[in-house]
């Protein structure tokens, strides 16, 4: 979705994402995919779907491994020490209790392993029990993730105008980070087992009623409580006033913590069709948490669609938004604990902030032709304590902070071509994200950094002027032919990410046959040849610097993959 969203979308408003999931009503079948090549990728998986009367299911897993877990530091074409074990499952059942109302239960569940990448050659900084060398490439860190949720919902209609859903979720999700004991003393000065968990428990209910054919109301609340847990006990060693180590004996700093955290929403909007040709949304949207801080804000919403001819159409709207921190990440650390050690800090931890903004936005969709339709669409959004965050220690967790002014703007162009057996897209991005003073979780600047950022505007770490994404597909026969890119002016580097990387760009291809034999054992399967990176152009998404930057990232080097589904 594109354009000021209406008051019944709120929190997460950087990308709404709607999932349709395969079910029975269709009938009964399934397939098994197995999936690999490069990289020493192997990937099974599986789903099933039917229904019997009035219940219906769909249930899907997956599992598999490969040497690519996470972006590769080096330029290398095989990463050292970056195996990745990854599994999922799905699940929807849903029950027709009458002809106007359906029951229906969601659930999932993800459980990855990942090697944390090694770059080789790095200098130690400290010294322990008399030594102060380690090889870097045989550094031996990890991490765990494991995420879990459930819906259970009511939909309901009174077979005309009246429409609502009400709908009790859970969800549950831990990060385990274990450290080289040895190592990270070595190369850091702190080890650190990060452990995160983070449950949430609420009830969602949203209704629809269509008052006249003029006007469509829609309305909605949500309750919701978190519960997070923290467990980051660190081995440090002993500084000096100048935070010079004084001894190679490192000894425990307790960091343990949790909070419990509620979140509130209500929104009340209308759709209005003024003509057959002009449509308005408008409406209301409250939101309250009580977490680290405790905030609150209405927000106003209105947003128009005009059909100015049967080809053209423009959309112009306005949204106030207010983005919670996101709960599982920030953390009430206590850093005085950490004075005269390694893991020491600057001296302020202002609690992290919600984000409230004003956005606008104005755009216009073009059908050129019968094949061939275009867009421009133009926003700008102007935040006070804008949310970010930057990954500041070797886990990679991400922790939140704020900008106390933001603003963030550009242009997106975007175009789609469909005629008979091919159709192509291309879309190009301009756009700009800058903030200016860190006004909380300071701890984690350096205070240079904080001192520059303080009176300049600074480019957000995932700025990046110009981002474009191409695509096409041709079918012929029984085999469809497939390519797709992307292009990027480099993400930002350096201090206070006052430069930028190069220029780069990366075209995939691939191949999808549909085979039909009359065998009864073989029957219909697809097979695909994948190959990523086609031109084999290395680039550097990230050099481990800029603003809470972890590490290097590079892009993948040219790779093969092939996979074959067998429908049943």
């Amino acid at each position: 979705m594109t354009g000021a969203l209406p008051a019944q979308y709120g929190d997460r408003t950087a990308g709404i994402v709607d999932i349709h999931t395969k079910n029975g009503d269709q009938g009964n079948g399934g397939s098994i995919d197995v999936f690999g090549d490069s990289h020493q990728t192997i990937k099974t998986s599986a789903d099933v779907f039917g229904s019997q009367g009035h219940f219906s299911y769909y249930f899907s897993s997956s599992l598999g491994e490969n040497n690519l877990g996470i972006e590769n530091p080096t330029s290398s074409a095989s990463p050292i020490h970056d195996h990745t074990r990854q599994g999922d499952a799905f699940g929807l059942m849903s029950y027709i209790i009458n002809p106007l109302t359906r029951v229906s239960l969601m659930f999932g569940t993800t459980s990855n392993q990942f090697q944390i990448p090694n770059t080789p050659g790095l200098p130690t900084a400290f010294t322990l029990n008399g030594n102060a060398t380690f090889d870097s490439s045989k550094l031996n860190e990890t991490q765990s993730e494991l995420n879990q949720f459930a819906v259970i919902a009511l939909q309901g209609t009174n077979g005309a105008a009246l429409h609502y859903q009400v709908a009790l979720f859970t969800r549950y999700s831990r990060t385990q980070f274990n450290p080289d004991p040895v190592g990270d003393l070595l190369f850091n000065g702190v080890v650190a087992s990060d452990f995160h968990s983070d449950s949430a428990n609420g009830v969602q209910a949203d209704t629809t009623y269509r008052l006249n054919d003029k006007h469509t109301l829609r309305t909605g609340i949500s309750v919701q409580q978190e519960h997070a847990i923290f467990n980051n006990n660190l081995s440090v060693f002993p500084t000096d006033a100048d935070g010079n180590q004084l001894s190679d004996q490192p000894f425990n700093v307790p960091d343990s913590s949790s909070k419990t955290g509620d979140l509130y929403s209500a929104y009340i909007q209308d759709e209005w069709k003024l003509t057959d040709k002009l449509t308005i949304n408008y409406g209301l949207r409250y939101d309250k948490i009580n977490e680290y801080v405790s905030a609150s804000q209405l927000s106003p919403r209105i947003g128009l669609v005009y059909a100015l001819t049967p080809s053209t159409t423009v959309h112009a709207g306005y949204s106030r938004y207010f983005t919670p921190p996101a709960f599982e990440l920030v953390s009430g650390e206590d850093i005085a604990r950490f004075v005269g050690t390694t893991a020491q800090t600057s001296s302020q931890n202002d609690p992290v902030q919600p984000e409230r903004s004003h956005y606008f936005d104005l755009g216009i969709t073009q059908r050129l032709s019968s094949t061939i339709t275009v867009g421009v669409d133009a926003y700008y959004k102007k935040s006070m304590n804008l949310l970010d965050e930057g990954q500041f220690g070797t886990a990679l967790i991400f922790t939140p902070f704020n900008y106390k002014y933001g603003r963030v703007y550009g242009v997106e162009f975007t175009s789609n071509y469909k005629q008979g057996n091919v159709s192509a897209y291309m879309n190009v991005a301009f756009s700009r994200a800058q903030g200016k003073y860190i006004d909380s979780a300071q701890f984690n600047f350096d205070a240079s950094e904080l001192a520059y950022i303080s009176n300049h505007w600074v480019y957000l770490d995932h700025d990046q002027c110009v981002t474009a994404s191409f695509g096409g597909a041709y079918q012929l026969g029984k085999t469809t032919f497939t390519f797709d890119g992307i292009v990027g002016s480099g993400l930002r580097s350096g201090f206070a990410n006052t430069n930028h990387l190069p220029f780069y760009t990366q075209v995939n291809l691939g191949v999808i046959h549909h085979f039909n034999f009359n065998e009864p054992l073989i029957g219909k399967f697809n097979a695909r040849l994948l190959l990523i990176n086609a031109f084999n152009r290395v680039y550097e998404l990230r050099d481990g610097s800029g603003i809470g930057v972890g590490a290097p990232q590079y892009g993948p080097h040219i790779a093969v993959y092939a996979g074959i589904t067998k429908n049943f």
